[in-house]
């Protein structure tokens, strides 16, 4: 069953088998709608869709919608670069791109990371993985926080839309290879194929892929959170478990998603999160990293609901202190208060159903008196403070970017002409550069362009 948004207008299921191909979905909604076949162009996650393409290969089966628009006026230059395009993905025999296919989290260099996503794609997709506790081993690109239904870390679908109609009728220029391509707006343009819309800026957005959604519906993207596809130990429990979470620190240590959940309990119990100006209440590296706090804060969102009520509480209670404000200490009250600089005795006002009128002492939190403070009150307000504490051999092995780099250094070669790292795939010399700006053709074998001998010398292995 796949779900069909014609001329950005109205929706209707249509129902197709999952190896149908994109012609025979044309065929059958042409049929629907009285329009020629051939006038119709089909459009999912930013790409025009070939009429030799499968539904099950571009990921349609999967609760998506697919826009499809009437377009009369198909020129013959327009055809032959399809052609040309439907021509060179046979020759490669590389599955569509997509973006439900692609890998941002791969993109560890950021001087090579266009192109670099699309390489590690292929080969992570190729083996199995290790599965979560429920079993499950399926590849997942994105993760996300879902919000609105599943209130829980899901899988998620990354999709753009034109930013001016908001329609998903936009295709893209070329594709996002990092995360900056999607989380900043305006980084990638495209061409709106609505009759009645001039638009050239995408629009990104996630949604939950766990059900189906409505078109308003989005998810929060937790870019940290990301399929073990290389077969990463968690830096604590040292378990290869699928998915995990990568810190944004110098070595991008990785913690498997039960540990990264009892890591954030035991440092809330401790009060031990660290309150940011810019980022607000946040974990650093569970390796002690030097500048590893972690900026989307929807990953907090792992702690559950009422745990993540009780984050929200400490963090406004730490903005409160950092700003020169007491808490009040009465048990069961906690009120927070902003009393002048210097002022000692403070009042916890009852004021619109908050405070409880208790007057207590600035400096030692006890009933408010005069003279100086006991000595003993002062070391019983003196909490040892604890860490997390990561062994370091776990450490040395739970490096997400080395473990990547070592991969890369394997399995591919750099591009002649632009240096980008190139995956082998499957027996064919001929290789063609993924980035975009380059497509430069090569041949494995012997590093120079194609050529006439590389065809007739050493065309296979």
């Amino acid at each position: 069953m796949v779900f069909v948004r014609f001329n950005s207008s109205h929706g209707f299921p249509v129902e197709v088998a999952s190896d149908s191909s994109i012609l025979q979905l044309k065929e059958v909604v042409a049929k629907r709608q009285g329009v020629p076949a051939d006038q119709l162009r089909v459009i999912f996650a930013g790409k025009e869709l070939g009429n030799d393409l499968t539904l099950q290969s571009c990921d349609l089966p999967q609760q998506s919608v697919v826009h499809i628009v009437q377009s009369p006026q198909q020129s013959s230059q327009r055809k032959d670069e399809d052609n040309r395009a439907g021509g060179s993905l046979k020759g490669l025999k590389r599955e569509p791109e997509s973006l439900t296919r692609v890998d941002l989290s791969s993109s560890i260099l950021p001087s090579l990371s266009e192109g670099l996503a699309v390489i590690l794609d292929n080969e992570s997709r190729s083996t199995s993985l290790p599965s979560d506790k429920s079993g499950a081993a399926n590849y997942n690109s994105f993760y996300v926080f879902c919000k609105s239904f599943c209130h829980a870390v899901k899988p998620g679908k990354l999709r753009v839309r034109c930013s001016d109609c908001k329609q998903g009728t936009l295709t893209l220029t070329r594709g996002p290879s990092c995360w900056e391509d999607v989380l900043i707006s305006e980084r990638i343009t495209g061409v709106c194929q609505s009759q009645s819309c001039n638009g050239t800026v995408a629009e990104f957005y996630f949604k939950c892929g766990a059900h189906p959604t409505s078109a308003s519906e989005t998810s929060v993207a937790l870019n940290l959170i990301t399929t073990n596809s290389r077969y990463i130990t968690c830096v604590t429990c040292t378990d290869i478990r699928s998915p995990v979470l990568v810190f944004q620190c110098m070595h991008r240590h990785v913690i498997c998603l039960d540990c990264f959940h009892l890591y954030c309990v035991t440092m809330l119990n401790d009060r031990q999160f660290t309150h940011d100006p810019e980022l607000g209440y946040s974990l650093p590296c569970v390796a002690g990293c030097p500048d590893s706090l972690i900026k989307e804060l929807h990953h907090f969102r792992i702690l559950g609901e009422e745990q993540y009520n009780r984050y929200q509480r400490y963090g406004a209670e730490e903005c409160l202190l950092q700003m020169g404000g007491v808490l009040c200490p009465t048990p069961g009250c906690g009120a927070g208060l902003l009393p002048e600089p210097g002022v000692r005795k403070i009042v916890c006002e009852p004021n619109n159903g908050f405070g409880c009128g208790f007057v207590f002492c600035r400096e030692c939190k006890d009933e408010y008196h005069e003279g100086e403070c006991s000595s003993v009150l002062g070391a019983q307000g003196a909490v040892a403070r604890k860490g997390y504490v990561v062994d370091e051999e776990a450490a040395a092995r739970a490096r997400w970017e080395e473990a990547s780099k070592e991969t890369i250094k394997k399995t591919t070669k750099p591009c002649p002409s632009c240096h980008v790292p190139v995956e082998k795939n499957g027996g064919c010399m001929h290789m063609k550069c993924p980035r975009p700006r380059c497509r430069f053709e090569w041949c494995w074998n012997c590093g120079l362009e194609w050529n006439r001998t590389c065809m007739g010398d050493h065309w296979f292995d």
